[in-house]
């Protein structure tokens, strides 16, 4: 399947530098990436300007990146890893908490990723993206969702974390799209609304 041997080159562009200027410079190309694929959408990005954000040559970004999709699909796995530690790590907490309290650490925490990561959802939804990874990368989420919702104290049943897993990612993406408002009036109403329904559907028998 070309799209998956295409995600495999991705990650093996990561792993190639053996030098730790060579690292440096694939993290710097993909903070660039991070920054232009969120601001111009993956269709209007350049490699050009990708380059030019990293201050670094364009022959070194097709270097490590021979292509855009590449680069796109490289920032993906790592994001989407840096956000399955963020979830394993709230997992260690979760016994602890009512189902209340986990929601306001997965807003928070969920809220706080994808602000760090402009360019997750903007290149989730990307017509190219590999149809596979993404489903499997969408499962992983909300499974791992579910999962530290069983885990609460009281647990919450297995099918009702799966349907709430689902409408906390969705909601996610919405208030992040609210945050980003700034010169909206209503903007901390509207999130505290938001935040006020998901707890409202928690606490549903």
């Amino acid at each position: 399947m070309p799209s998956q041997n295409a995600s495999d080159n991705a990650k093996a562009a990561i792993r190639a530098p053996q030098r730790q200027r060579g690292r440096e410079r694939v993290a710097a190309l993909l903070k660039a990436g991070e920054v232009v694929f969120a601001e111009k959408g993956f269709d209007a990005a350049t490699m050009t300007e990708i380059a030019a954000q990293a201050k670094a040559s364009i022959g070194s970004l097709y270097q490590f990146f021979p292509t855009k999709e590449l680069l796109a699909d490289a920032l993906q796995a790592v994001n989407g890893e840096a956000l399955s530690r963020m979830l394993e790590a709230l997992g260690q907490k979760s016994e602890r908490l009512t189902p209340t309290e986990l929601l306001d650490c997965l807003f928070q925490d969920l809220s706080a990723f994808l602000i760090a990561h402009p360019s997750f959802v903007t290149l989730a939804d990307r017509p190219a993206a590999d149809k596979a990874q993404k489903t499997e990368r969408r499962n992983r989420m909300r499974s791992q969702i579910a999962t530290l919702l069983s885990r609460t104290n009281p647990p919450l049943p297995r099918e009702r974390a799966d349907v709430m897993a689902v409408i906390i990612l969705h909601l996610m993406r919405v208030s992040v799209a609210v945050s980003g408002e700034t010169d909206l009036p209503i903007r901390d109403a509207v999130l505290r609304d938001l935040r006020a329904m998901l707890v409202r559907q928690i606490n549903e028998p």
